[in-house]
């Protein structure tokens, strides 16, 4: 997901933007058996790191673990069972709260591996397509994860920070037109992340799907493999006081276990392409736990720094429409023709 960055405790202290909301009004739901080619083809590939441990989290198999809450509180209204076709049915203020203690390390916070041929089961996956105004198409690609361990400051165990249940993640790729292969991608990295144009990225092996590194816990995005300082966003130098982690650990094509929507920037309405529920997409609320307050046993803070933070917003809250193949956040867009960092 995209999260203000977990800043150094004791080297850096920078500031971040959390993306600013999309619209999520639904419009009655329209199935259809027709993808857009572009869609599939150029689909990224992915590759988690060698010794991830949190993996895709099917989406249906994480509302069967957690609560709705309000201020720590089961709120009295909930749907039960909780679906996707009724959470959009909470409100704003709730938190999608683990009903285990994630410090025991229950087994669905684990997620799923990719199997031998690179698929998951389940849905843990989601692609949004927005036909834009000048007849450029942003796709976007979002991962789930159920868990996310956070970041250990300058590598040390003990110096954690960032810990959530729930993390959302993205790559999207800009198309100039619906015939035309993409000219640039985003990765999703911590407050910010990095475009490049789609000709400087690594491609799979069929010279065509690009490649996606996620790191290792935090689940970012990354064009490369290698270290990744995320202290200051939109600049991944090789080396920091936090640091994420990738390789070419297993491989993982998503677009077995997504669902495909189109998303119309004017209304703000979803439209199911493939048969998929939309009515999750309008959930407003977080994925995941509230911040564990300070009287909690398992929360730490360093100077302002959490160990457990809150959960992310779903999909419908990552600006699904931009200007820019970077998100609206004030921070600058650099489209890169150069893959970077490179370890000095």
């Amino acid at each position: 997901m995209i999260v203000p960055a977990l800043y150094a405790v004791f080297l850096y202290i920078a500031t971040a933007s959390l993306v600013t909301c999309a619209p999520t009004h639904q419009r009655a739901r329209q199935d259809s058996s027709i993808v857009p080619d572009v869609v599939l083809k150029y689909a990224p590939i992915l590759y988690l790191h060698s010794e991830e441990t949190n993996f895709p989290t099917d989406l249906a198999t994480f509302l069967d673990n957690v609560t709705p809450k309000t201020n720590y509180n089961p709120i009295s209204n909930a749907p039960n069972p909780l679906t996707l076709s009724n959470i959009n049915q909470l409100g704003a203020d709730v938190y999608l709260t683990s009903n285990n203690d994630v410090t025991t390390s229950p087994t669905w916070l684990s997620g799923t591996a990719p199997d031998n041929s690179g698929r998951t089961t389940g849905k843990d996956s989601a692609i949004i397509v927005n036909y834009k105004k000048d007849s450029s198409i942003d796709v976007f690609y979002f991962y789930f994860y159920a868990f996310n361990p956070g970041t250990n400051v300058l590598s040390l165990p003990f110096l954690n920070f960032g810990n959530h249940v729930g993390d959302w993640e993205h790559t999207m790729l800009r198309f100039p037109s619906a015939d035309s292969p993409p000219e640039a991608i985003w990765y999703s990295q911590h407050a910010n992340g990095q475009a490049f144009r789609y000709s400087a990225v690594e491609k799979d092996a069929d010279g065509v799907r690009p490649v996606v590194y996620v790191a290792k816990g935090s689940h970012a995005n990354y064009a490369i493999t290698g270290k990744h300082s995320h202290v200051i966003p939109n600049l991944n130098l090789p080396f920091g006081a936090l640091e994420d982690y990738t390789n070419k650990g297993k491989r993982w094509d998503s677009v077995g276990s997504s669902w495909v929507y189109q998303f119309d920037a004017s209304s703000g309405a979803f439209t199911a392409l493939d048969g998929g529920p939309m009515e999750w997409l309008g959930f407003k609320g977080k994925w995941g736990d509230e911040a564990y307050p300070d009287s909690d046993k398992r929360q730490v803070d360093v100077f302002g720094q959490k160990k457990y933070v809150d959960g992310p917003t779903g999909p419908a809250d990552k600006q699904l429409e931009r200007k820019d193949v970077c998100p609206d956040n004030g921070i600058p867009c650099i489209l890169r023709s150069i893959l970077v960092p490179r370890a000095l």
